[in-house]
């Protein structure tokens, strides 16, 4: 499958698949894919970075999202301190005890999510759409845009991001570079 990804499109997959191991995610997912298009250069990091979206800035509103999910304030209804558990939990297991409760990635390959495959997958339609002859990655963050949801969408929606004015930039970027 990835033979027609240019070479900066396969960096930002196997970044992806880097980015998942940090996480000791078990798959790659779309939001993985978003961050390694952004830390490669080409069309997605140039259209990124100019509504100041690097992969830092990403990865820290990916982590906001992908919270723990409990709410301090609820459990302080409850006369329970989130903070001072885990202070209470790293002071006894060391620091990142929490972090440490996900098992390691495994070694070798991590496959893709369901949602990662259909975002390779509109990728793939959106370069025959554009009549390119190679998958970019500019393709791949059109792909990510064309699905529409997920935590990687999410996270351009909440930092104000037009998707329709990115999907235009991204493709202006790629049409740049082929002219």
């Amino acid at each position: 499958m990835f033979e027609r990804f240019t070479g900066p499109a396969r960096d930002g997959v196997q970044r992806a698949q880097d980015e998942a191991r940090r996480l000791r995610d078990s798959h790659i997912r779309p939001e993985h894919l978003l961050l390694g298009v952004a830390g490669v250069e080409g069309p997605a990091a140039q259209a990124l970075a100019a509504h100041a979206l690097t992969v830092e800035v990403l990865r820290q509103r990916l982590e906001v999202l992908a919270d723990d999910g409990l709410d301090p304030d609820a459990l302080a209804t409850l006369g329970i301190d989130l903070e001072q558990v885990r202070a209470a939990t790293e002071a006894r297991l060391g620091p990142g005890a929490l972090d440490k409760l996900r098992p390691p990635a495994k070694p070798g390959h991590i496959p893709f999510s369901k949602e990662a495959k259909k975002t390779l997958e509109l990728a793939v339609r959106e370069s025959m759409h554009l009549k390119a002859g190679e998958i970019g990655t500019g393709h791949l963050l059109l792909g990510l845009l064309r699905a529409g949801e997920g935590p990687a969408v999410q996270v351009l929606v909440e930092s104000r991001i037009d998707l329709s004015a990115l999907r235009a930039e991204v493709t202006t970027l790629m049409a740049d570079r082929a002219a």
